[in-house]
Order: C-alpha cells, then sequence, then structure tokens
C-alpha cells in the first residue's frame, strides 16, 4: 500500500516555532529559521538575515526577518505579510489600565500609523514589527531620547515637551534606572497593579495588515476592533490604484458629472484652537431615499474633526418610525443615516439614545454602533467620572457594554429601532425596490409638543411673495 506523503507545513504556529527553538538545534533541517547572507548596509561587508515562518493566532500568516552584522554590530529586524491585502483597513483600539495590558502582541504592517492621544503622539507609518505594547513604549522612549541633547542646546522649548513625553512613558513601563530602584522591587509589579496613567493606543492601517492582541475573546472590554472602506488615496499609496497622471484632466471630469459632485468649502474658525478650518460641504442622493447635505470639518492645527448630515429637501408632513431586525453579520453593513432629530433605540441591551444624540451620521449599521461603544466606553474608564463611582454601578456598566459589544458584533440577534419626527432618517433596504422582509417602516402624525420642540408651530411660511412688500414696510414704521 502506498504512504502519502505529509505535505509540509510552511507557516506553524508561533508557539510550535518556539518549541522547536527551545528543543535545541541537533537535526539543521528542523530549525525554525532560514539563514541567508546579506549585504550590511552600515560597512559593506557580509551579515546574516534571518527568516523565519509563522503564523499568529486569529490573525494570519507572517515573515519575520532578523539581519545582524558581525563586523560593525549593525542589527535590524522586520516583519511582512505573508498573506493577501484585506479588502478593508482596520483600526485597533486598547486601553493600558494595567501592567498585564504592556504584554499585549502588537503587529505593525509598514502601512500602519500608531496613536497616543493622551500624549498627542502619533506615529507614521514605518517599517513592520512584531513585539509587545511594553516593546513599542521602549522603542518610542529610545527614538525620543537620542536626539535629546542636541534638543537642550538647540530649542529649549521642544526639549521641554518631548521630555514630558519620555518621563510619563518611563513611568508607564516602571523605567526607573534614573530614579535608583533595585530590580528586585520592579519585579515585585504584578500584572493587576494599574500603570502610573492610563493611555489609549490606536492602531490604524489601511491594508488590515496590522494586529493588537485581546486577552481571552473579541469581547474584551478594552480592546475593539472595526474596519472601514480605503479612500482612493489610500488605495494609490497601497499600490492598488493607478496613480493620478493628470490632476486637471480628474477635476474636468469630476466638473462634468453634474451639480451634485460638487464640493462647497466654507471658511470658519475652530472651536477648539480658535484657529481658521474649513468646512466642506456636498449634496449627496441616496437611491430610494432624498437628498442629503454632507458636511465635514477638519482643523489641521489641532486635529479636531466632525462631521454632520442635513436633509437637503422640504420637512415632511409626517414623522417615520423604522424598525429593523438584525440576525448575522450582513446586516451590519447596511447604511443607515440618523438624523440630529432621530432617537436610536435597542431593546435587548436597554440602549436608548435620545434624539440629538451623537448627531447627524451616514455610516454603516456596524459604524454608528462602534461610535456608540466608543463613547460610552470612555465613562466605564474613567475612575474619576462621577457618573461611575459606585462598585455597583460600574459592574453593572461593564456588563452593558459586554452586551454592547455582542449586539455590535451581531452575536446575538436584536432589534435596532430609529424614531424621527421628521422623516430625514434611512436605513439601507437590500431588497430594494422589494419590500424588506426585517424591516418595518411606519409613518406617523407628530404630536403637537413634538412640532413645538421642533419649532413648527410658530413657523410661518405665508406672505413672503414681493407683494406683501408695502405692508411689510408699513407696519416697521409703525412699530419704530
Amino acid at each position: 500500500m502506498a504512504q502519502t506523503e505529509e505535505k509540509p507545513e510552511f507557516f506553524p504556529p508561533i508557539a510550535d516555532v518556539v518549541d522547536k527553538t527551545h528543543a535545541g538545534d541537533e537535526d539543521i533541517g528542523a530549525r525554525p529559521l532560514e539563514e541567508i547572507e546579506s549585504l550590511c548596509m552600515e560597512c559593506g561587508e557580509q551579515g546574516v538575515t534571518r527568516m523565519m515562518l509563522t503564523s499568529i493566532p486569529f490573525f494570519r500568516e507572517v515573515i519575520v526577518m532578523s539581519f545582524r552584522c558581525e563586523h560593525c554590530g549593525h542589527s535590524n529586524n522586520e516583519i511582512q505579510s505573508a498573506g493577501k491585502i484585506r479588502s478593508e483597513g482596520t483600526i485597533y483600539t486598547v486601553k493600558v489600565l494595567n501592567r498585564g495590558d504592556l504584554d499585549r502582541q502588537l503587529i505593525r504592517s509598514e502601512s500602519c500609523s500608531i496613536n497616543i492621544p493622551e500624549f498627542q503622539l502619533v506615529l507614521p507609518p514605518s517599517r513592520g514589527q512584531l513585539t509587545t505594547v511594553e516593546g513599542l513604549l521602549r522603542d518610542i522612549v529610545a527614538d525620543l531620547s537620542g536626539q535629546q541633547p542636541l534638543r537642550r542646546i538647540q530649542d529649549e522649548n521642544a526639549y521641554a515637551k518631548i521630555q514630558e513625553i519620555i518621563d510619563g512613558l518611563k513611568a508607564i513601563i516602571a523605567d526607573d534606572e534614573d530614579e535608583g530602584k533595585d530590580e528586585l522591587e520592579k519585579r515585585e509589579l504584578s500584572n493587576e497593579d494599574p500603570v502610573s496613567r492610563a493611555i489609549t493606543i490606536t492602531l490604524d492601517d489601511p491594508s488590515g495588515n496590522s494586529f493588537l492582541e485581546f486577552v481571552g475573546s473579541m469581547s474584551d472590554l478594552k480592546w475593539n476592533m472595526r474596519t472601514y472602506e480605503r479612500s482612493l488615496e489610500q488605495n494609490q499609496q497601497l499600490g492598488l490604484a493607478p496613480p493620478s497622471e493628470d490632476a486637471e484632466k480628474n477635476a474636468a471630469d469630476e466638473a462634468e458629472q453634474g451639480p451634485n459632485e460638487e464640493v462647497f468649502e466654507f471658511p470658519g474658525i475652530c472651536s477648539r484652537c480658535a484657529r481658521p478650518l474649513i468646512t466642506r460641504m456636498k449634496k449627496v442622493s441616496i437611491p430610494y431615499f432624498k437628498d442629503t447635505l454632507i458636511m465635514s470639518t477638519n482643523c489641521d492645527n489641532c486635529g479636531y474633526r466632525d462631521n454632520e448630515i442635513k436633509s437637503g429637501s422640504a420637512i415632511s408632513e409626517q414623522g417615520k418610525k423604522i424598525t429593523l431586525k438584525v440576525e448575522d453579520r450582513d446586516d451590519l453593513s447596511r447604511d443607515i443615516l440618523k438624523s440630529d432629530t432621530s432617537g436610536l433605540s435597542i431593546p435587548e441591551i436597554d440602549l436608548v439614545l435620545h434624539p440629538g444624540t451623537l448627531g447627524g451620521r451616514f455610516t454603516t449599521l456596524e459604524g454608528i454602533l462602534d461610535q456608540v461603544y466608543e463613547e460610552l466606553s470612555e465613562k466605564v474608564f474613567n475612575a474619576g467620572d462621577s457618573g461611575v463611582v459606585d462598585v455597583d454601578d460600574r459592574a453593572e456598566f461593564q456588563e452593558f457594554l459586554r452586551k454592547l459589544k455582542q449586539v455590535k458584533n451581531a452575536e446575538i440577534p436584536f432589534t435596532l429601532i430609529l424614531d424621527d419626527p421628521l422623516a430625514n432618517s434611512h436605513v439601507q433596504n437590500l431588497y430594494a425596490p422589494d419590500p424588506d422582509p426585517n424591516m418595518e417602516i411606519v409613518t406617523y402624525e407628530r404630536t403637537w409638543q413634538q412640532n413645538e420642540d421642533l419649532g413648527l408651530n410658530d413657523m410661518n411660511v405665508e406672505s413672503y411673495s414681493g407683494d406683501d412688500t408695502k405692508d411689510s414696510g408699513t407696519q416697521l414704521e409703525v412699530i419704530g
């Protein structure tokens, strides 16, 4: 009987690679590393590049490379994805509250940017890296400390600001070598001990090839992941779209598409830093709905961003209530327009958002649930927040966040209700133009109180023609 030869595993799990490495190097063919002679770019001599093919649990296959030159001591390490680029970009967010969070594994691709808002620190895309959160913070400290002596001479102000960041990061990773603490005292710190300052680390990767480890399961309250559709510029940076060869031709093509494609710009003042900024507005026609106005504000000075949706048509005579039954993840990709007059509720988890909450939003169902989760999760992790001080309230709020995370991941079926008195909200019908079996739309007459809240009871839209100009002038003269 012929024996079938076992197919070799090119990307074994990283745990198996570690076990083989610890087992020794008696069997050269079983070594998990491949060694290749490479030219050192520092001294021009021959160094050695070691390559390891492995797979990260809950992530994908990667290639870990390490170079070292024995002649000059130059070393370098890098990680590259061995899989295909995802169809969407990813944003990972983790809150570092205790020392155990510093041990989370972190994979950074060459297209990933990292943001630590507590220090107003943004790391632009760089080489790929396989490390931990603590390793990332130590690398930041080492990079910032390198030029500090020169900054102290050339720019005292910049030196002081950067030194404040360095001292803050050193306190978080308990790097107290300068303060004279002994090693024994450092080792007594446990994973449950809180860090000196809670921080948030965000990985934004348009290619989707970065990763930030969760603890236990994807319901980890300190961890969050969301996906987004790449822009044309991001696709061009990744080499997935041809570069614009003629900007003027593209602008002319856009102008020929009609007035709805035109973007209007209005100068304004930033509400945070009071610097000049530009607000952009565009008219968008949503299929099977109505025209809407999308407004976006972005401050280049402080990074403040805001976007808002307004109706581009007349006020509806009736209100609208949309009820959607979400059964699987496919429903999370539905486009949703929530106006600033619409309330949002999910009865299964007792979630109620009153009109005005989150403002106007045009996104997907998954996107708006991510925004709700991010807004609410800030409260449970802020110990000084007066709204969540009691231990029982904090535990109850954490349980609510756990259920909300199950909902936004479509792990349990739920019902989404949008109640908009002005009927300016919309949920995509996947079966259009036929009725959607999972969605119910009910129109209703607004109450007097709803009209009063919207300012419609005292609105006078009559006698605005040019014939009444004379009467209006007489009335103003008598009053004067």
